[in-house]
C-alpha cells in the first residue's frame, strides 16, 4: 500500500466536527453543564444530598425504604457520572485547559463527596440483624437488588466502620494525587526534541508519533526515536519513583486498612478472581518463554543485525509492505470483519465510527495520548484516538471499539446497578475484535510477501498483549510486595528488577540499552492496580471465543452476544464459562502460546521461501 494521508493539525479548532466526537449529546455546551453542575451536585450545601441522609434512621423499617435509598443514590450517581464524563472528555482534549481542568476539579471533588456522604450505608447494613437482611434479600421487593447486595454483603470482613469509612472517603481525593501528577506530566509536560534519520531529516517527536517511527525501516530514526523519549523520561527518574511509590503506598493502604493479605488480593477479591489466576498466569508464559527466544532470534537473523534491541523489535520483517491504512479505510475493513457476530452488530458499530461520532480522531496539541473507550450509562460510548494512519493504529481501533460494544451492549440490556462489566472481563472483547480483523485481513491477502507480514504483526500483537503484559504483572507484583515489606522503591531498584525481568522474558540474543531500564516509570497502567494481566487473560479468552464463533456459527455467536449483554450481572468467571472459555483452567493461555510458537515456524516458512 502507499503512505496515507493523515491530517496534521496545530490546534483543535482546525479539526473537522466529523473527526471530533460528540461530546454535546452529552451537555450542548459548558454553560449547560454548569446548570446541571448547580442541580445535582450543590457545591454550596451541605450536606449535598439531604435526601440520602433521611434514610439513615428509616431504611430497617421495611424492603421498600431500603429500596428508596438505593435508588436515591444511584440516580444522584448516574447524574454525577454523567457530568463526570463530559469534564473528563473535554479535558481529555487538551489537558492543558483551563475551564475543562477547573472543571474535572470540581466535579472529582463533588463524586468524593458522594462517597463520603454515603460512607455510611455498607456499615450499617451489615451491622443489621442478619434475619432481617436476609428476609429483604429474598424477598420480592428487592428481587432486582439481590445480587447487588450479595456482593456488599461478601466484602463484610473489609468493610469498615461508619466512622472508618468516612475516613477513607474523606482521603480518598488526596490519595489520587501520585497518579494525576503522573498525568500531568505524562500528557502535558514532559517534550521531547526533535529526532534525526539517517538522512539528517528533523522529525518532531511526540507520543502518538513513537510508535509510528518504532516501525520505520530506517534503524537510526527508530534508535533515535527509542532513546530520546526515554531520556525524557530519565531526567525525571527520582520524580517518577517517587510517584509510582506514592501510588503503591496508596494500595498498601487500603489493603491495611481493609484488612487483606496482599495488595494483589485486595484488587482480586472485589471482582470475584482467585489469585491462582494471576499466579498460573506468569507460570504458564515462563514455561513458553523459549518461544519467545525464538522469535528473537529470527527477527535479529532476518533484519540482518548483530545485535536485536527494542527499537528493533516493531519494525515488519517483510521487506517492501507496508499496510499503512487512512481512518475510512480501517472503518470499512473493521466492519467488515464482524460479519461472524451479524448485521446488526455490524451496522451498530459503522453507525458509531461514522455519522454518531463516537470517536475523536486525531492527534492536537496537548491532547491526552494514547487510546481508550469511555462514556457512562447515559450516553453513547467514546472512543479517544490519535490516529496516525499505521496498521498499529487500525488494530487499536477495532481494539477500543470491542470495549465500547461491550459497554453498548452491557447498558442495553441491564439495569444501571448491572451495567458496567467486572475488570477481569474488560480486555476480552477488545481483543475478540482484533483476532477478528486479523483473520478477516489474512483472508483478503494476495499474495505471501501480504500474508507475512499479517503473521509478523500477529506475533507481535502477542508478544505485546500477552506475555509483555505477563512481565509488566510480574513486575507489578514485586513493587507492590516491596512497598509492602516497607521496602524503598529507588530509580536504582526499580530499573535493576525491570532490567533482569527484560533479560529472562526475551533471551540472549535481546542486548538491553540502559533506556530500557527506565521504561518501567512511563506505563500509566501501573498507576491502574493490577490491572495490565488482565490484557493477558483477555486475549486468552478471546482467542478461544474468537474460534467458537468463527467455527461453530450462530449458536457460539448468540453465546458470545449474552456474554456482552451480561454485565456484572453474574460472577465474570460463570459469563466467560456460559460464553464458552473456562479461565480457572490455564489451557486458554497455554493454546495461544502453543499457537505463537506455531506462528514463529509459519513466519520462517515465509521469509525461507524464494
Amino acid at each position: 500500500m502507499e503512505q496515507v494521508y493523515t491530517p496534521s493539525f496545530n490546534s483543535r479548532e482546525q479539526m473537522q466536527k466529523t473527526d471530533c466526537w460528540d461530546v454535546e449529546q452529552l451537555y450542548s455546551s459548558w454553560k449547560n453543564w454548569e446548570s446541571q453542575m448547580q442541580l445535582f451536585a450543590r457545591e454550596e450545601q451541605t450536606p449535598h444530598w439531604p435526601e440520602i441522609a433521611v434514610f439513615a434512621s428509616s431504611w430497617q423499617e421495611s424492603p421498600e425504604r431500603l429500596k428508596g435509598l438505593i435508588e436515591t443514590c444511584m440516580e444522584i450517581e448516574r447524574q454525577l457520572t454523567k457530568l463526570y464524563t463530559y469534564a473528563h472528555l473535554r479535558h481529555d482534549e487538551d489537558v492543558a485547559e483551563e475551564t475543562a481542568k477547573i472543571a474535572m476539579s470540581r466535579i472529582s471533588t463533588i463524586l468524593y463527596a458522594f462517597r463520603q456522604e454515603t460512607a455510611w450505608i455498607e456499615p450499617a447494613l451489615l451491622r443489621a440483624p442478619e434475619e432481617t437482611l436476609d428476609a429483604f434479600i429474598t424477598g420480592s421487593v428487592l428481587a432486582s437488588y439481590r445480587l447487588y447486595l450479595e456482593k456488599i454483603i461478601r466484602l463484610k470482613n473489609h468493610t469498615l466502620s461508619q466512622e472508618q469509612e468516612e475516613l477513607m472517603a474523606l482521603v480518598g481525593k488526596s490519595l489520587e494525587t501520585s497518579s494525576q501528577a503522573f498525568g500531568a506530566f505524562n500528557n502535558a509536560d514532559v517534550k521531547f526534541p526533535d529526532i534525526c534519520d539517517s538522512k539528517e531529516n528533523r522529525h518532531a517527536l511526540t507520543h502518538g508519533r513513537y510508535l509510528t517511527f518504532l516501525k520505520e525501516k530506517d534503524r537510526t530514526l527508530r534508535e533515535n526515536a527509542f532513546k530520546t523519549l526515554h531520556r525524557g523520561f530519565l531526567a525525571y527518574e527520582n520524580t517518577l519513583s517517587e510517584l509510582l511509590q506514592g501510588q503503591i503506598q496508596k494500595h498498601v493502604f487500603e489493603r491495611r486498612a481493609r484488612k487483606y493479605p496482599s495488595c494483589l488480593e485486595a484488587a482480586l477479591y472485589v471482582n470475584e478472581i482467585d489469585p491462582q489466576v494471576y499466579f498460573s498466569l506468569i507460570q504458564s508464559v515462563h514455561e513458553h518463554l523459549p518461544s519467545l527466544h525464538r522469535y528473537i532470534s529470527l527477527r535479529k537473523k532476518y533484519l540482518k543485525i548483530s545485535s536485536l534491541h527494542a527499537y528493533d523489535l516493531f519494525v515488519p520483517l517483510v521487506k517492501d509492505i507496508k499496510m499503512d491504512v487512512d481512518y475510512d479505510t480501517a472503518v470499512e475493513w473493521i466492519v467488515a470483519s464482524l460479519a461472524p457476530l451479524g448485521a446488526d452488530y455490524q451496522e451498530a458499530v459503522k453507525r458509531g465510527l461514522t455519522h454518531e461520532r463516537w470517536v475523536d480522531r486525531y492527534e492536537t496539541p496537548r491532547k491526552r495520548s494514547g487510546a481508550y473507550s469511555s462514556g457512562c450509562y447515559d450516553s453513547m460510548p467514546y472512543i479517544l484516538m490519535n490516529y496516525q494512519g499505521t496498521f498499529n493504529d487500525m488494530m487499536t481501533l477495532t481494539h477500543e471499539v470491542g470495549h465500547s460494544m461491550h459497554s453498548y451492549f452491557s447498558r442495553l440490556n441491564q439495569p444501571y446497578q448491572y451495567s458496567q462489566y467486572g475488570i477481569f472481563l474488560a480486555e476480552v472483547a477488545s481483543t475478540f475484535h482484533e483476532e477478528l480483523l486479523f483473520r478477516y485481513l489474512f483472508k483478503q491477502a494476495q499474495t505471501k510477501e501480504q500474508k507475512a507480514f499479517l503473521v509478523n504483526q500477529k506475533l507481535d500483537a502477542i508478544r505485546s498483549t500477552l506475555i509483555r503484559q505477563t512481565m509488566f504483572a510480574e513486575f507489578e507484583l514485586y513493587m507492590h510486595n516491596k512497598v509492602d515489606s516497607s521496602q524503598v522503591l529507588t530509580p536504582a531498584v526499580l530499573k535493576d528488577q525491570y532490567r533482569k525481568l527484560n533479560e529472562e522474558y526475551f533471551g540472549k540474543d535481546f542486548s538491553l540499552d540502559t533506556e530500557l531500564d527506565v521504561e518501567c516509570l512511563r506505563i500509566p497502567h501501573f498507576y491502574y492496580n493490577f490491572y495490565v494481566y488482565q490484557y493477558a487473560t483477555g486475549i486468552s479468552a478471546a482467542h478461544a471465543l474468537a474460534e467458537k464463533v468463527c467455527s461453530e456459527g450462530v449458536s457460539a455467536r448468540e453465546k458470545y452476544l449474552q456474554f456482552l449483554s451480561a454485565g456484572s450481572s453474574k460472577n465474570p468467571l460463570d459469563l466467560l464459562k456460559e460464553a464458552g472459555v473456562d479461565m480457572r483452567s490455564t489451557e486458554s493461555v497455554k493454546v495461544v502460546m502453543r499457537s505463537f510458537d506455531q506462528l514463529v515456524t509459519q513466519l520462517e516458512e515465509f521469509l525461507e521461501e524464494p
